[in-house]
């Protein structure tokens, strides 16, 4: 297939409708939370330019990143893969193995110098001079490098990659390093995408955002997009209002576990976590962790594996979400004012209305 055809042509090809074409533009455009017109802008992107080439490397990490990735719902991975980027390599989804996929990395850097975009899953070791973690015969910070030198910008997939997760937990025995700290003398753009997996469409929508207006979106001061990450789970999360009446679960399988009440005080960190789960969620928009019965654990923040992933921790939530442990009691009293003040005006209206009545019977008379 000839590499000048365009992302649109490449779809045509394999028999993609323009229907379908468009419903993908739409699709995306509402996902990356585009004004008027952003379905259009893709669209025109899609249509006048070659796909983005990628390559993708995987250091130390369990592979949930790609699992992820390759369960994007809308748009379908197949899509993204097959005809939206040019996946060049990747050690998870190629077909190609040994010396001829280093050399398909090779080609794919000397090929799209400066045009490339690096996707990186998993942490860097560096202790021991960075020994835990080889490909082919090399350590993973030189290949890191290596393929950062010539990107046009690099993605840090998942927490591992954005902020170190499990291998850098204490007393983290590798070294474990994240993409920035491996790059910062590089001066290059990195954008960071954490959670541990990161969120499937989360993935497909930043790539596409790149080809399509060629520059990465705007960041928070972690680095990830803030079309994503500007929201806390605690203010999307259907279980707000529970929160907001004092209604929590205190025991797995109570009446509130049940019924469907507030995780945050049995660990629930969604008031201090920012991340697009419980508006986009996960497996084809099926579900997310607090949906299925399970609190936030902040998987796309910081240093989240060495927070206590089960203990409540009173007045972690944050500015504007008030104290959990204090929270019933207002809301009770609050509850009770209203009510004592509601029946107050229903009575004094109740009065005038009768006092109208009789005038107007003592005025007939």
């Amino acid at each position: 297939m000839s590499e000048s055809l365009t992302v649109f042509e490449v779809m045509e090809s394999r028999g993609v409708k323009r229907r379908d074409f468009l419903k993908f533009c739409g699709a995306t455009a509402a996902l990356l939370g585009l004004p008027a017109g952003g379905m259009n802008a893709i669209a025109q992107a899609l249509e006048t330019k070659p796909r983005l080439p990628v390559i993708w490397h995987e250091f130390q990490s369990c592979t949930c990143c790609s699992e992820s990735f390759i369960r994007s719902g809308a748009p379908l991975a197949s899509d993204v893969v097959l005809n939206t980027i040019s996946l060049d390599y990747s050690e998870v989804l190629m077909a190609a193995a040994g010396e001829q996929a280093e050399k398909a990395r090779e080609d794919s850097i000397k090929k799209n110098k400066g045009k490339y975009i690096l996707c990186v899953e998993g942490a860097i070791p560096t202790k021991d001079d960075g020994i835990y973690c080889m490909i082919a015969g090399h350590k993973a910070k030189d290949i890191l490098r290596e393929s950062a030198k010539d990107a046009y910008a690099i993605i840090a997939w998942g927490n591992c990659a954005s902020f170190g997760c499990i291998q850098a937990a204490k007393p983290n025995p590798t070294g474990a390093t994240v993409v920035t700290e491996i790059l910062k003398d590089m001066n290059k753009p990195i954008i960071n995408v954490p959670g541990c997996p990161p969120v499937a469409e989360v993935m497909t929508a930043l790539v596409t955002h790149i080809l399509t207006f060629e520059k990465i979106p705007a960041l928070d001061e972690y680095l990830r997009p803030k079309a994503f990450y500007s929201h806390r789970i605690h203010d999307k999360c259907y279980r707000r209002p529970f929160y907001d009446a004092g209604m929590f679960v205190e025991e797995w399988d109570d009446e509130g576990a049940r019924n469907g009440w507030c995780l945050y005080k049995m660990g629930c960190k969604g008031p201090i976590t920012y991340n697009a789960c419980a508006v986009v969620k996960h497996n084809f928009g099926t579900s997310f962790p607090i949906q299925s019965g399970h609190g936030c654990f902040a998987c796309s923040e910081p240093a989240f594996w060495d927070t206590p992933l089960y203990d409540h921790i009173p007045g972690l939530a944050g500015p504007g979400a008030g104290n959990a442990d204090t929270i019933g009691v207002v809301a009770t009293v609050a509850a009770a004012a209203g009510a004592v003040g509601h029946y107050a005006v229903s009575a004094a209206k109740k009065s005038s209305k009768k006092e109208k009545v009789e005038k107007k019977v003592q005025e007939k008379k």
